[in-house]
């Protein structure tokens, strides 16, 4: 089976939100148009505006899984969020960000340090894990594999990825590291294997932690799942585009 691009997935707000997409344009250097490009810090965050800060800096599902169930929509600036638990919200991250604070408050856990205020990512690189502006890609068969072990389907967004593709070999996208492939007119490099946290057990549907998925990851030997991606050469890629590998 040829492997192809099965889906592309952004996250306008880290942790909080994911939105298809059906093409983007990827440029040299940077990361997926329009993933990750805000942050909600903490009260005890260093985090500031155009300066990339580790995961650790932020709210995140890791230690808040309601998170996990937030849904975005963007339309220019504005970004559409929907969760289960509260009501939809409507807002402009740059310029609306105490009315994002005040709506994922109650989605933080307690005892966790509280959302405190909306910082931006610098151009070009959006507050991934990585500290390179990198492009997380997942394998669908890996996930498969994975979702076999532990006994049942899960989602794929568990992952929060940003590239899928389907047709590769299990655990496959691990022997690309440090190997170019092609995507549409866009060539990349796998740079490293992303090691997972608690977040996975958090289910996007309800927020609620239901599968222990670190230790099926235990099983194969490794917490890692999906891979980093650079982009060398830029251009478009569109869901069902080729993965050409080497």
């Amino acid at each position: 089976m040829t492997p192809t691009l099965a889906s592309i997935w952004r996250h306008p707000i880290k942790a909080v939100g994911r939105e298809a997409v059906d093409a983007a344009t990827l440029t040299a250097g940077a990361t997926l148009p329009g993933d990750r490009v805000w942050a909600v810090a903490h009260e005890a965050s260093p985090a500031g505006d155009d300066t990339w800060t580790r995961c650790a800096a932020f709210i995140r599902a890791g230690s808040s899984p309601a998170l996990m169930a937030i849904e975005a929509r963007t339309d220019g600036a504005t970004v559409h969020l929907t969760h289960p638990d509260r009501p939809p919200l409507t807002v402009n991250p740059e310029t609306d960000g105490a009315a994002l604070v005040a709506w994922l408050d109650p989605l933080v856990a307690e005892g966790r340090a509280r959302p405190a205020r909306v910082v931006r990512a610098p151009a070009g690189h959006g507050m991934t894990d990585t500290p390179q502006p990198t492009i997380s890609l997942g394998n669908l068969t890996s996930h498969r594999i994975v979702a076999q072990r532990l006994g049942r389907d899960v989602s794929l967004h568990r992952w929060r990825c940003n590239l899928w593709v389907d047709g590769l070999a299990p655990w496959e996208e691990f022997d690309l590291i440090g190997r170019e492939l092609r995507i549409g007119t866009a060539t990349l490099r796998a740079t490293e294997r992303i090691e997972r946290c608690e977040a996975t057990s958090a289910s996007p549907e309800t927020g609620r932690r239901d599968a222990d998925l670190l230790s099926v990851l235990d099983a194969f030997g490794h917490r890692d799942f999906t891979i980093a991606l650079e982009v060398i050469e830029g251009g478009r890629i569109a869901v069902g585009d080729t993965v050409t590998l080497p």
